[in-house]
């Protein structure tokens, strides 16, 4: 009875959903690509594909190198990448060949759920961290298709969430479902909800097995020295609202220290950088934008790099979150100074560039406190000591290296994930393996 009122409240949200994707696309067009594909439509394929879907920005980022390991070891198979956000949409773009069969994910009504999978035929679906969505999740058992939840995490407060509607969600457990949980707290918190301990891997986060672009360390540092090779130059990624306030005032204050320090802030959604050029608008700060320093790919971007006089860069540009990294002395990294969870610190940290967060991080818990505890990462809890931390890290280039390398080792100790999880995946695909000729034939 709850599944049924579930899927009639999905239809009637369905129109308002739509309307809301029609509203922003007035300001971002992008919100208009793939509309019909959210109701389940699409080109239909030939042959089973091989599914993944990352939510996204972040989760598309993380699920990199298992996109790469699936496309090298399962070359003929077709892969379908689906995602809910323009965001999602770009990065996926941006790590698979052109012509990639990318797509939005379809409202979990029944109707759309049942037209995306008799579309894509999936042999073996991965869903990246956590997406329960019941009706999807239930076509996918009527259908005999295998779900992996790869890297899955489940917060406490997800717990008691999904506690509140255990009828419903008691029965996506299936035994279809494989959860390859981050931890063994997350493993736990999994059987909580109803996951049954057999059906549960711990297999590690897959975000420990990011593989930095080629050259980006040399892009970075050339980068640099376009901006101004001797300006303490400092980052804050990802960054939300109210945090920018925050990040803006560390800046003012540690400019009294450094003037000519140079801040490259980061908003983390696309759809937030007129908001936040506003604000540095509002508040008088001088800024210069990344999107209008050079056309091109992102090589010629660095080449023909001028620059900065502002004490600011907004970076509005999609993709190049790791290029900033490593051109920056100190990188803090955002939604940790608002109640937002925190983002991936691993990708300064691979860099070996100091990490900065704030004290909201249950988005990936065990991967701060492993950075926090061997001091790879510093927690700041206001503007004030995120100042004072930046002031202390600029002016002590022996200690970033040693802070950097840190956080390069605990990158390394603990990669292997991707690996694991392919272990998993590989029963339930005997017929896609490729000869070991192909496999190493491809790209």
């Amino acid at each position: 009875m709850l599944r049924f009122a579930y899927s009639w409240l999905i239809r009637c949200a369905v129109p308002f959903a739509y309307g809301m994707l029609l509203w922003r696309g007035l300001a971002d067009r992008s919100y208009w690509q793939g509309l019909a594909q959210r109701l389940g439509f699409g080109a239909s394929l030939r042959t089973p594909c091989l599914w993944l879907h990352a939510v996204s920005l972040g989760e598309m980022s993380a699920a990199a190198p298992l996109l790469r390991a699936l496309r090298r070891r399962y070359p003929q198979t077709p892969l379908v990448v689906t995602t809910a956000t323009p965001a999602g949409r770009a990065r996926a773009e941006a790590l698979l060949p052109e012509g990639a069969d990318i797509r939005f994910l379809p409202y979990d009504t029944p109707g759309s759920v049942r037209r995306f999978l008799a579309r894509t035929q999936p042999r073996v679906a991965i869903i990246m961290e956590t997406e329960l969505w019941p009706n999807l999740l239930r076509e996918c058992e009527r259908r005999g298709v295998p779900v992996l939840l790869a890297s899955a995490r489940l917060s406490a407060k997800s717990v008691s969430r999904y506690g509140r509607f255990g009828a419903l969600f008691s029965g996506v457990f299936t035994p279809n479902l494989v959860v390859a949980a981050q931890t063994n707290g997350d493993a736990e918190r999994f059987r909580a909800i109803g996951a049954a301990a057999g059906q549960i891997q711990v297999t590690g986060n897959v975000k420990f097995d990011l593989e930095l672009a080629a050259g980006v360390l040399q892009a970075g540092h050339e980068l640099r020295a376009a901006f101004g090779a001797h300006r303490p130059i400092w980052i804050a990624g990802s960054t939300h609202a109210g945090e920018e306030e925050q990040v803006l005032d560390a800046h003012a204050l540690l400019q009294a220290a450094a003037p000519d320090a140079l801040l490259i802030l980061v908003p983390r959604h696309r759809d937030r950088f007129a908001a936040v050029a506003d604000l540095l608008t509002r508040r008088g700060v001088e800024f210069a934008r990344r999107s209008q320093m050079a056309s091109g790919a992102d090589t010629s971007r660095v080449r023909n790099a001028q620059p900065i006089r502002a004490p600011v860069l907004l970076a509005d540009t999609v993709g190049e979150l790791a290029l900033l990294y490593a051109c920056a002395d100190v990188a803090f990294v955002g939604g940790s100074l608002v109640p937002i969870g925190g983002h991936n610190l691993l990708e300064p940290a691979a860099l070996g560039v100091p990490v900065l967060t704030g004290p909201s991080h249950r988005n990936s818990e065990e991967i701060a406190q492993s950075l926090l505890a061997r001091g790879a990462a510093l927690e700041i809890n206001s503007a004030a000591e995120l100042a004072a931390a930046l002031q202390r890290l600029l002016a002590d280039p022996v200690e970033r290296r040693r802070i950097g390398r840190i956080g390069q080792e605990i990158v390394a100790a603990n990669r292997g994930s991707v690996e694991r999880l392919m272990i998993l995946i590989e029963p339930w695909l005997p017929a896609a393996h490729p000869s070991p000729a192909a496999a190493q034939a491809y790209p």
